[in-house]
């Protein structure tokens, strides 16, 4: 039998990574953060002094990537999310990640070394290019101003300076990247079950993610 996979899809600050992570825990599914590939490839190119926008440098960042750079805390900062929209918008960056996100679905590794039963993915594009079969597609969404909140009270946790009027920009004109963007744009999967997070807590959300994934496995088992 194929591993089971969990598809989460959305804009960033909606919930889809917290969901994701509680998933992977509760079921003993492995996790993947794409985002925190991008991120991690956005991140490289900056301290490479180099501009995210540019396809050439962003490539090359992607081909040359290090796994272990996914637990760099920087990866949280406001200028990585800024910089991993623009390089996620680069077909060659896309094309370098591809293989990575579809090998870790076809085989998630487990603690012991060993595929385990599932994955939980999440990002942008899991339900609709990386993994179109997934059993459980979610896309998780929420009002940017619910979202521009959540992420103001993230970067100030972190200690960075921010003001909620820039972080809604900021989160807006990300929106509008991560949609239009030629190559794998953001956007639910046909049989995508659609989650807004804007008025729930993380327990609501858990739940209702909860069921539709019991609901798949049990057809899975009965098939």
């Amino acid at each position: 039998m194929k591993p089971f996979v969990i598809a989460l899809d959305g804009p960033a600050a909606a919930g889809k990574g917290t969901l994701a992570k509680r998933l992977a825990t509760h079921y003993g599914f492995a996790h993947l953060d794409t985002g925190a590939l991008y991120r991690a490839v956005g991140l490289a190119v900056l301290k490479a002094g180099q501009d995210p926008s540019d396809p050439n440098a962003a490539a090359a960042a992607a081909q040359a990537l290090d796994p272990a750079t996914l637990q760099d805390p920087e990866l949280r900062s406001a200028a990585a999310g800024d910089a991993s929209s623009k390089v996620a918008a680069i077909p060659g960056v896309r094309a370098a990640l591809f293989d990575f996100q579809r090998r870790f679905a076809a085989s998630p590794p487990g603690p012991d070394g060993r595929s385990c039963s599932g994955s939980v993915l999440d990002g942008r594009d899991i339900g609709t290019v990386i993994c179109p079969d997934a059993p459980v597609k979610i896309f998780v969404t929420a009002s940017a101003e619910a979202r521009a909140g959540r992420r103001l009270k993230e970067l100030q946790a972190r200690g960075e300076k921010a003001i909620y009027a820039r972080v809604l920009e900021d989160i807006r004109a990300r929106d509008a990247r991560d949609a239009a963007r030629a190559d794998a744009p953001m956007k639910p999967a046909d049989d995508a079950v659609h989650l807004d997070t804007s008025d729930l807590d993380i327990d609501q959300v858990f739940d209702r993610a909860r069921l539709l994934v019991d609901r798949a496995l049990a057809a899975q088992r009965g098939a």
